[in-house]
């Protein structure tokens, strides 16, 4: 019997290949997809940074050449030059104001922190006691004195008798003698009244000097002492009050120098470092050099009549040792450093920018003085350094605000961030079309004209007149 083939088997046999076969070269299909869909998007990626090559080895664009900065040109005036310090204030005087008599305290007549004048009575001590010894010692020399009166009425006798050889002339000389004992004991009573009645008068605390008073250290009613060392009280003068500040010992000639032809200035700073609160002048140099610190210490005195300075106050002081005539001064943000020095960026003809070496004789957080490199007649660029190199070609802004244009480079036109932003830019404009007469309408559909009927919002099935 001859075999016959399942012809029913093999069919399903090679469909089931095909079918495996067919699902291969799909997912063969989309992998490609996928991986030329990545390729794109990397590809899409490295434009600019290909394009930002390609103009660098083919040179600047004109419009992509230009930087936005703002300038300034040189000024011609005088500078003061000026060391800087530290320092602390200190009173110009200060007086612990204590008795010079013991007694008890029966009056206080300031209040802490007041004003005082010189001569002004602080306090009162009981003066009971004083003012007995004084009464004492003016009845001692009244009484002394009538003896006085009374020896002088006997000399004048004994001198008549011994002229008339009616008494001897040893008893005048005796009496003579007694007389003269009793001016000095009249002398001597008038001290001793003297020194009663200063005493008599310590029992009044007068203030010594005018100035700000203290707090009180002995109240109204206690004992006080002579020998006591708090005292009553402390006053300090504050009007004009003084600066110890410190110099570099490298200062020291320049200020002496400048001493020497005259009175020298004295600014102080406030709180903020900037405000000048108080001019003065410079009393003193001491005369030796702090081998710890190796600075030297100057004192200046102020007027203060603000009481803008207080003692213990820490603050910068900066001393004016000369002025620098015509000198000529620029901000300094124009002056800039390098790996040479110090330059600045000048602009010359057509807005081209040259680095230009110079050299600063003083410079502070606003002005620098320059010495050589510069005319008066050069424009010296003071903003705009971020993208600037020698030979830019510049765009110089007003002096009265930034440059409106963004300091940061330009992307080159035709790069995927300009074509998506066209695409933002036109479905913008379609959505704003879109809306155009009624702003509620949704996107894709046209609004209504007036007088006509929403047919959108009509009913299946409603028939529209």
């Amino acid at each position: 019997m001859l075999f016959k083939p399942d012809m029913k088997a093999a069919s399903d046999g090679v469909a089931t290949v095909a079918g495996k076969a067919r699902r291969r070269t799909v997912s063969i299909a989309v992998t490609l997809l996928i991986l030329g869909g990545l390729g794109y998007i990397a590809w899409q990626a490295m434009q600019p940074r290909q394009g930002g090559g390609d103009m660098r080895r083919g040179g600047f664009r004109p419009d992509m050449m230009i930087v936005p900065v703002l300038a300034a040109t040189p000024k011609i005036e005088d500078v003061p030059v000026y060391l800087d310090g530290v320092g602390a204030v200190r009173a110009l005087n200060t007086v612990t104001v204590r008795a010079q008599v013991d007694g008890k305290l029966i009056k206080v007549n300031f209040k802490e922190g007041q004003d005082v004048k010189a001569g002004d009575v602080l306090a009162e001590i009981d003066p009971v006691l004083y003012k007995a010894l004084y009464d004492q010692a003016v009845a001692k020399k009244a009484q002394d004195e009538a003896t006085l009166a009374n020896a002088r009425l006997d000399l004048i006798r004994y001198e008549q008798l011994a002229q008339s050889n009616a008494g001897s002339k040893q008893q005048a000389d005796t009496q003579r003698a007694l007389v003269a004992q009793q001016e000095a004991l009249v002398k001597a009573d008038q001290a001793a009244i003297d020194n009663a009645g200063a005493t008599l008068s310590y029992t009044n605390i007068i203030a010594p000097l005018s100035g700000r008073a203290g707090l009180r250290q002995v109240d109204q009613g206690n004992l006080i002492r002579a020998s006591d060392t708090t005292g009553l009280v402390v006053i300090t003068q504050l009007q004009p009050i003084a600066v110890l500040f410190s110099l570099p010992q490298q200062q020291i000639t320049r200020a002496n120098a400048a001493a020497a032809k005259g009175q020298l200035t004295v600014d102080v700073f406030g709180n903020d470092g900037v405000t000048v609160v108080d001019t003065g002048t410079l009393t003193g140099i001491d005369n030796q050099v702090d081998q710890t610190t190796g600075t030297v210490k100057v004192k200046a005195e102020f007027p203060n009549p603000n009481y803008q300075l207080w003692p213990g106050q820490f603050v910068n002081v900066r001393l004016k040792v000369e002025t620098l005539k015509d000198a000529m001064v620029v901000p300094t943000s124009a002056v800039q450093r390098g790996p040479a020095g110090t330059f600045s960026y000048v602009i010359g003809e057509g807005d081209v920018v040259k680095a230009v070496p110079i050299t600063v004789t003083q410079q502070s957080e606003l002005s620098a003085v320059i010495a050589k490199g510069l005319s008066a007649t050069d424009r010296v660029v003071t903003t705009g350094f971020a993208n600037l190199s020698d030979g830019a070609k510049v765009s110089v802004g007003t002096n009265t605000g930034e440059p409106t244009v963004d300091l940061a480079p330009r992307k080159r036109s035709g790069t995927k961030g300009s074509d998506a932003g066209e695409r933002r830019s036109k479905r913008g404009q379609g959505q704003q079309q879109g809306g155009d007469g009624n702003p509620s309408a949704p996107m894709g559909q046209t609004a209504p004209a007036a007088g006509q009927p929403n047919q959108g919002n009509a009913p299946q099935g409603a028939k529209q007149p």
